[in-house]
């Protein structure tokens, strides 16, 4: 594999070398795990590992990287006027079909998660509870439905997802919202 590294421009690189080191972690990530190697990641960002460590000193700070990207989305999607709690799920979908390697790491934490990953996890849900109230009015969600049921669910849809070949994520994932969709309505 021919060496993709541009030369060392110095601390004038520093902001696109950790914005091509995100990229590249949600690159390698969504399609060799999260556990993929790190040197993988920094050879798709053209830079070397030293440049991703001063960035990202373990592989948490890189996927928290990542994943703030997506939770600012799903954060703006919910300030939008008329953002439903639908439209919201719609958007974790698609993060999920996209990545499921972040979705699994929020959703699922391990026995012992970092603290920045239960921050994130929290984030999450709080949206989500956020968007809960508006849902029942509406007749989308019955009572008992609470933020930590949604974030099950979309830790479940994670899950089979990551099993899932590319290609047929989307045709799954809506095949179990369909079902899981009948588990939430009144």
């Amino acid at each position: 594999m021919p060496d993709t590294r541009r030369s060392n421009r110095g601390p004038s690189a520093a902001a696109e070398n950790r914005a091509a080191l995100i990229a590249a972690a949600r690159e390698v990530f969504a399609s060799s795990g999260y556990n993929a190697p790190l040197s993988m990641v920094a050879r798709a960002a053209g830079v070397g590992q030293g440049s991703l460590y001063r960035h990202f000193p373990d592989r948490i700070s890189l996927a928290m990287a990542v994943f703030e990207d997506g939770v600012t989305q799903l954060e703006a999607l919910a300030a939008e006027p008329g953002a439903t709690l639908d439209d919201v799920l719609t958007l974790m979908t698609e993060q999920t079909i996209a990545s499921t390697a972040f979705i699994d790491m929020v959703t699922t934490p391990p026995a012992d998660p970092d603290p920045r990953i239960l921050e994130v996890r929290d984030r999450v849900a709080n949206l989500l509870a956020g968007m809960l109230p508006a849902a029942r009015r509406a007749g989308a969600v019955r009572d008992g439905v609470t933020a930590e049921d949604l974030v099950l669910v979309v830790g479940m849809l994670a899950g089979v997802l990551a099993r899932t070949p590319a290609p047929r994520r989307r045709v799954v994932a809506g095949r179990a919202w369909a079902l899981l969709r009948k588990g939430m309505e009144p």
